[in-house]
């Protein structure tokens, strides 16, 4: 059997690039063909190269730029276009907000089935650098090198790297200079811990062979200024974890919370492991409205405080909560939005399958003087049954904020079943949101539909829906 014959690239010339797509991409046409383009801002004319085509779509990159977009803008960070994870920083605030909200309509248009005659406008950051307030960076003994660095005859010593996973390669790590998404002191307790692993000899984790002491770290800031920072070691080197954590005290001794784990399983999640205190407290505060939220290395909370605290807001707005009300929060993690919205109810379920998550909220509305919030642990589809929602009351108005990929269709029917009066689903995907919206939609009309910018310079956007009962139900 012959090899296949490798396709030869395609060069096209002046195409211009006409919209974004999945995943931060820019699309561009070319005989009705469907190109993505890595790098593309709308209204770019530029000359491509296609290195893959499939019979729906191809994608290339970019050659050169005859004319710049209008929305273009150019980025701050020095690790555009390789880190991966900003990948709208080449565009202006304005644009990204349009996308955004254009990304949303057109999802609950095209898989939700939705006529839309009237939505609110997205509501923008105020932040739009350095609001985020968790990074997770990754400590790997296999460094990218750039195309200098390869096409240099320089010996390249050290191949540590400290930073962001390349997009697409699981074993290749960029070490970051400088990233503007965490407020300092973010910056600098990484690069010191990697300039004193450096000096030290510390081995860095080696994802083929499965070895090496530093494997992961975890900074956490809050609206409180407390500040968490923990170190996820492979191997259980006893000595040189203490020399590292003394060394982080000693130079940052505005670290609240110093905690590390030593994880030796196949992948780096923290969920199941021990975290061991070092220094401080095992958590850090949250502070919202008034209402106080331990965090602990475990916990969910929303990566941009600020946008957080308006996306309750708008949630609680939305839900029109009356006093005799009973709320379920489905997904509560840690019970934010359910202890956020529990003054304006009568009682309030908050379900979540996270264990550590379900503890966390028990102990936040214990401390915030919160008395009608009851918490239970279990999977969703498991626990939301009819005996639950007997031993509970049924519920009037249900709050619904899933992961990435929605609600599980056992929940769908169920809340089909119980026929709340109103659905309020908060979503980081409005195409998952868009799906669960049409098995919805014969007993369900949308009423409100508010698009929020929590990731500046990023392609992803989170969604309000709110869901009223069709008058026939």
């Amino acid at each position: 059997m012959g090899s296949r014959k490798k396709k030869k690239p395609v060069f096209l010339e002046k195409v211009e690039i006409i919209d974004t797509a999945n995943k931060g991409k820019a699309v561009a046409k070319h005989n009705d063909r469907v190109i993505f383009i890595e790098g593309g801002v709308p209204g770019d004319i530029c000359d491509i190269t296609v290195f893959k085509r499939r019979k729906k779509y191809w994608q290339a990159k970019i050659e050169k730029i005859h004319t710049y977009s209008p929305k273009r803008t150019n980025p701050k960070c020095e690790h555009f276009g390789t880190c991966g994870g900003c990948k709208w920083q080449n565009m202006k605030y304005d644009s990204q907000l349009a996308f955004k909200e254009k990304e949303v309509l057109n999802n609950l248009k095209r898989i939700g089935g939705v006529e839309i005659k009237q939505h609110h406008n997205i509501l923008a950051s105020e932040d739009i650098y350095f609001y985020r307030n968790k990074m997770e960076f990754t400590f790997s003994n296999k460094r990218w090198l750039s195309l200098k660095e390869i096409q240099s005859e320089k010996e390249i010593v050290n191949k540590n790297a400290l930073g962001f996973h390349i997009p697409g390669m699981f074993d290749k790590v960029l070490n970051l200079n400088n990233c503007h998404l965490q407020k300092e002191p973010s910056n600098s307790i990484r690069v010191l811990i990697k300039e004193f692993a450096d000096k030290n000899n510390l081995t860095y984790f080696d994802i083929h062979n499965h070895k090496g002491l530093l494997r992961n770290l975890l900074i956490r800031t809050s609206s409180t200024n407390e500040l968490m920072v923990l170190v996820q070691f492979h191997d259980n080197e006893k000595k040189h974890i203490e020399l590292l954590m003394k060394h982080i005290k000693t130079r940052f001794p505005q670290i609240t919370s110093l905690l590390y784990t030593i994880n030796q399983k196949a992948n780096n999640t923290i969920y199941d492991q021990t975290i061991i205190c070092y220094s401080g407290q095992n958590y850090i505060t949250e502070e919202m409205d008034g209402l106080y939220f331990k965090i602990g290395a475990k916990s969910f909370f929303q990566t941009n405080s600020k946008q957080a605290k308006l996306l309750y807001q708008k949630t609680k707005e939305l839900a029109k909560i009356k006093q005799d009300d009973i709320v379920y929060d489905l997904y509560t993690g840690t019970g934010t939005i359910a202890q956020y919205i529990a003054r304006n109810a009568k009682k309030v379920i908050g379900i979540d399958s996270v264990e550590e998550g379900i503890q966390a909220a028990k102990e936040n509305s214990k401390k915030n003087q919160i008395t009608n919030c009851y918490f239970y642990t279990g999977d969703m589809k498991e626990i939301f049954t009819d005996e639950f929602i007997t031993n509970n009351e049924k519920p009037n108005i249900i709050i619904t904020d899933p992961p990435r990929d929605g609600m599980h269709k056992k929940v769908i029917e169920q809340i089909l079943k119980i026929k709340p009066e109103r659905i309020v689903y908060v979503s980081c995907n409005s195409a998952t949101q868009a799906r669960d919206l049409a098995l919805l939609k014969g007993e369900y009309r949308v009423t409100e539909i508010q698009p929020i910018d929590m990731f500046p310079q990023t392609h992803h956007v989170e969604n309000i829906l709110v869901l009223e009962k069709n008058v026939t139900s």
